[in-house]
């Protein structure tokens, strides 16, 4: 299921929102209208919840089916609030902000190649997969450049030919280019997804909802 929406009158929804095959994440202050849309469209549970204080959860937080990785400043009292069967880290690095610079599904990753060797090593335990230090489009903060889930990953529209080939045959799922909200190419910036459906900005026209739909096999 695809729905539009909006966090806090706010059309980025992947800033505020996170997503795996098996758990969504809100901003704990958020209408409870948005709880429900989002639960729907993913068909997940909806954890609503502040990291670091913050209500900014997608640009902090980075998941799949495996694990979580917060921010290096989230708290004792906001992880004890996982569910236990995830395996939970904290990114002690320069570039912390997970959601934005870790795209993951459930077979790969890739995080910014700034980070350091120990800490892909780091991520490739904490989410159970490959991890590859990479851009994507000459975008470091490849989790805010693209969106990944497990039946397909959607691109920067800068994203090379070559580059979707390489990320189709490292994530094991087709990869695709599209923009959301109205020509946005920073699309984790503009949605949530999983391979059950997608929680996708306001603004985004019916041209780009059929070629995130058809990049992520929603149909």
């Amino acid at each position: 299921m695809m729905r539009l929406g909006e966090v806090n009158g706010s059309p980025y929804i992947g800033v505020y929102c996170a997503a795996s095959e098996t758990l969504a994440l809100a901003p704990d202050n958020v209408d409870e209208r948005v709880v429900r849309e989002l639960g729907e469209a993913l068909g997940v549970p909806v954890l609503r919840i502040y990291v670091a204080g913050s209500i900014v959860v997608g640009s902090l937080v980075a998941m799949n089916s495996h694990g979580v990785v917060l921010t290096n400043f989230a708290e004792k009292h906001e992880i004890a609030r996982f569910p236990k069967e995830l395996r939970i880290g904290k990114m002690a690095e320069k570039h912390n902000a997970a959601g934005n610079n870790i795209l993951a599904n459930d077979h790969a990753a890739y995080v910014n190649p700034e980070v350091s060797r120990s800490t892909e090593m780091f991520l490739q335990d904490v989410l159970g997969v490959e991890v590859q230090a990479k851009a994507v489009a000459g975008i470091e903060t490849v989790g805010s450049a693209c969106i990944a889930t497990n039946k397909g990953v959607v691109c920067h529209p800068r994203t090379s030919e070559d580059e979707l080939r390489e990320i189709s045959a490292f994530f094991k799922v087709p990869a695709v280019v599209a923009s959301l909200n109205y020509g946005m190419p920073i699309i984790g910036a503009c949605a949530v997804a999983n391979s059950k459906g997608a929680y996708v900005g306001a603004r985004s026209t019916p041209i780009e909802l059929g070629r995130l739909e058809d990049g992520l096999g929603l149909f």
